[in-house]
C-alpha cells in the first residue's frame, strides 16, 4: 500500500494523552504553542477516564475528566493524533526534534460521524470488549465507550469479517475501508513524555487462579462494575451472574513482591481498594467486604481519615499474606492465608475475590528513542535531578510527567505534568518569545484514583 508521508512542525509534541499528558498539553497551548498530542488508544482520557470515582472525596471521576477532556479536544493550539503511535526520535544539531509518527487507519471519518451506533448493531461479530476489560463483549464496529473522545465509531479490521453490514447501515456513508495508515515526518522543540503505567498481569501468580477461576477478578474489572458507564447494572459475579454476598480484596497484588520483578510499592492499590470498598458497601448494603494486606500506607491528604471511615463502615480488614486460592464446585473461593496477628495458617471462603493490581512502568517510552533515554532501576523514565529539575529526563529537551516517571495518584500525576510543562516552557523560552497567552497556565487539581 502508499503511504501518506507528511511534514508537519509544532513547537510541542506530548505523547500519551491521560490526566497528566491532558494537563500539560493545556499548558503549553495556554501558553501560546502548537501541540501534537499523541495517543496509541481510540480515545483520550486514559485509565482516569474508565473510573468510577477519586479517592478520598468520592468525586465522580468522569466528571472531572470529560470536561477536561472536551477542553482538550476544542482547543485551537492542540491537535490530537488517536490510534498513533510515534518512533525514532532523533535530537538534531540545532537542539530541536525529529520523529516519525504513525497515525493508524480507523475506517471511519470521525468528521462525518455521528456516534448512532447502527453499524454496531448490525456488525455481526463479537470479541472481548478491552474498554471494559473483558467483562462483556463488543462488535467489531464500535464506538469505545460512552463519553470518549473522539466520539465516533472504529473499525477493529483485524476481527472483521469485511461482510459490509455496517457501510449498509451506516445513514452518513462514512465508513472507508480504503483508508490506509498516515505516516509523518515530525518536527518539534521539546518532548514531554506522559506514557503512563501498565497494570500488573496476575497470570503471573497462579496460585490466585487469575483466569482460571472465573470469579476472580482485578480491581480494575471490578472499577469497571461500579462505575456509572458499567457494562451491567449492579455487581455481578462472572461465574453465575449472582450478586456476591461475600467479597475479599488481595492488596500488593504484583507490588512490593521482588519474585515477580517490581519489589516498590504502587502507592495507590491500598486507597482505591479501600475507595472500592466504601462504594460496595453502598451498592450491596448486606455484602461483607474482607481487605487482606500486608501494611495499610495511608499516607496522603485526607487518606488515613478515608482509612478509618472505611473501618466505622464495617469494612473487615485482616493482616493476613495470602497463599493459594482455590475454587469449591459452586464456584466460591478459598482462601489460604496466613494471619500475621495471630500468628497462624487459616482459610475463609469468599465467592468473589478481586486482586488489588500494582503498577509497572510502561516499556514503550524508552523505544521511540534514537538516543539512549536513561530509565531508573525500576524502568520507569529517569528524572536527571530530581531536586532541581524533577521533570529533566537523561536527554535535553525531553521532559516526563505522570506515571512514565513512577507510580503516583492524580493529584501527583497532576502536578508533575504542571512541572514538565513549566519546565518544557522555559526551554522553549530560551530560544523565541511564544504567540500571546490565549490563557493561564492551567494547572488543575483533582482527587487520588
Amino acid at each position: 500500500m502508499n503511504q501518506q508521508k507528511k511534514n508537519i512542525t509544532y513547537d510541542a509534541l506530548v505523547i500519551g494523552a491521560g490526566i497528566a499528558g491532558g494537563e500539560a498539553a493545556l499548558n503549553l497551548a495556554n501558553t501560546g504553542y502548537k501541540v501534537l498530542l499523541v495517543e496509541k488508544d481510540d480515545s483520550v482520557g486514559g485509565k482516569m477516564i474508565l473510573l468510577s470515582k477519586v479517592f478520598p472525596t468520592l468525586d465522580c471521576s468522569a466528571c472531572i475528566t470529560t470536561p477536561k477532556v472536551s477542553e482538550i479536544s476544542r482547543h485551537p493550539n492542540i491537535n490530537i493524533f488517536t490510534g498513533s503511535r510515534v518512533d525514532n526520535i532523533k535530537k538534531q544539531d540545532n537542539g530541536e526534534f525529529t520523529a516519525n509518527v504513525y497515525k493508524k487507519p480507523r475506517y471511519v471519518r470521525v468528521e462525518d460521524c455521528t456516534a448512532c451506533q447502527k453499524c454496531e448493531q448490525a456488525c455481526p461479530v463479537s470479541v472481548k470488549d478491552q474498554y471494559q476489560f473483558g467483562l462483556v463483549g463488543r462488535k467489531a464496529a464500535y464506538i469505545p465507550f460512552s463519553i470518549c473522545s473522539p466520539k465516533a465509531a472504529v473499525i477493529d479490521i483485524e476481527n472483521c469479517t469485511l461482510c459490509g453490514a455496517c457501510e449498509r447501515a451506516c445513514p452518513t456513508n462514512c465508513i472507508d475501508f480504503t483508508m490506509e495508515e498516515e505516516t509523518y515526518d515530525l518536527h518539534v522543540k521539546t518532548v514531554l513524555l506522559a506514557t503512563g503505567f501498565n497494570l500488573f498481569d496476575p497470570l503471573k501468580m497462579p496460585r490466585y487462579g487469575f483466569g482460571t477461576y472465573k470469579n476472580v477478578l482485578t480491581s480494575m474489572q471490578m472499577e469497571r462494575q461500579i462505575a456509572p458507564t458499567r457494562p451491567f447494572h449492579t455487581i455481578l459475579r462472572p461465574s453465575d451472574g449472582k450478586m456476591p454476598d461475600k467479597i475479599a480484596y488481595v492488596l500488593c497484588t504484583g507490588s512490593r513482591d521482588a519474585t515477580i520483578g517490581n519489589p516498590i510499592c504502587s502507592q495507590i492499590c491500598c486507597m482505591y481498594s479501600i475507595k472500592q470498598a466504601q462504594l460496595l458497601m453502598g451498592a450491596l448494603p448486606m455484602a461483607d467486604i474482607t481487605i487482606y494486606y500486608l501494611n495499610i500506607r495511608s499516607f496522603g491528604k485526607g487518606f488515613e481519615e478515608f482509612y478509618e471511615q472505611a473501618k466505622g463502615m464495617g469494612v473487615n480488614f485482616v493482616k493476613g499474606k495470602i497463599g493459594r486460592i482455590s475454587e469449591k464446585e459452586n464456584g466460591n473461593l478459598t482462601l489460604r492465608y496466613e494471619d500475621i496477628n495471630a500468628g497462624k495458617l487459616k482459610e475463609a471462603e469468599h465467592d468473589m475475590v478481586v486482586l488489588s493490581v500494582g503498577a509497572l512502568p510502561n516499556p514503550e517510552a524508552d523505544g521511540m528513542f534514537l538516543d539512549k533515554l536513561q530509565l531508573d532501576k525500576f524502568n520507569f523514565v529517569g528524572q536527571t535531578d530530581l531536586m532541581a529539575s524533577p521533570a529533566q529526563t537523561s536527554i535535553e529537551g525531553v521532559f516526563v510527567a505522570g506515571t512514565a516517571s513512577a507510580p503516583m495518584d492524580i493529584p501527583d500525576a497532576i502536578l508533575s505534568a504542571g512541572s514538565a510543562s513549566s519546565e518544557a516552557i522555559s526551554y522553549l523560552m530560551k530560544d523565541a518569545a511564544p504567540q500571546p497567552p490565549k490563557g493561564g497556565v492551567n494547572v488543575g487539581l483533582a482527587s487520588g484514583c
